[in-house]
């Protein structure tokens, strides 16, 4: 891949992917503290398959020529996680913020990348379902897209 359009969009992805595994992970050890919570097995995975689509990124991202963006030392987190719904709304805002990032990469992609993004995207809009997120026609976009 060649195109720097592609390459752009799949470093924004990266970055996207760098904070959902730094978030994933605060998130999971502040609910450790919340007992047999069905919370935890939920963000265990999703912090698992966030490491993995971190990789595969870096991946296509050195595939598409690039050196792969580095994650932050630091991302911004709300102060008030300490209750099963604060963190539940900060898992189900990264998660919607990763499928949006999705989301351009498959308008920005073609071939065997886009439809691994598209894969993604549709993986990503579940998960967002195990953080109360309701399920939505077109995943990634604006509500209302479609109507216009």
């Amino acid at each position: 891949m060649s195109d720097p359009a592609a390459l752009d969009a799949l470093q924004l992805t990266l970055a996207a992917e760098h904070a959902a595994v730094y978030i994933f992970g605060v998130l999971g050890g502040r609910a450790a503290v919340l007992g047999e919570s069905p919370l935890r097995p939920a963000l265990a995975t999703a912090y698992d398959t966030h490491v993995a689509r971190r990789n595969q990124v870096r991946v296509l991202v050195r595939t598409a020529g690039g050196d792969p963006v580095a994650a932050e030392p630091a991302y911004d987190l709300p102060r008030a996680l300490t209750t099963p719904a604060q963190i539940t709304g900060e898992a189900l805002r990264v998660e919607r913020s990763c499928v949006t990032t999705y989301a351009a990469l498959v308008a920005a992609t073609t071939g065997s990348d886009r439809a691994w993004a598209v894969a993604t995207l549709g993986a990503g809009a579940l998960s967002e379902l195990s953080f109360g997120g309701p399920p939505v026609p077109l995943p990634g976009l604006p509500a209302g897209f479609a109507r216009r």
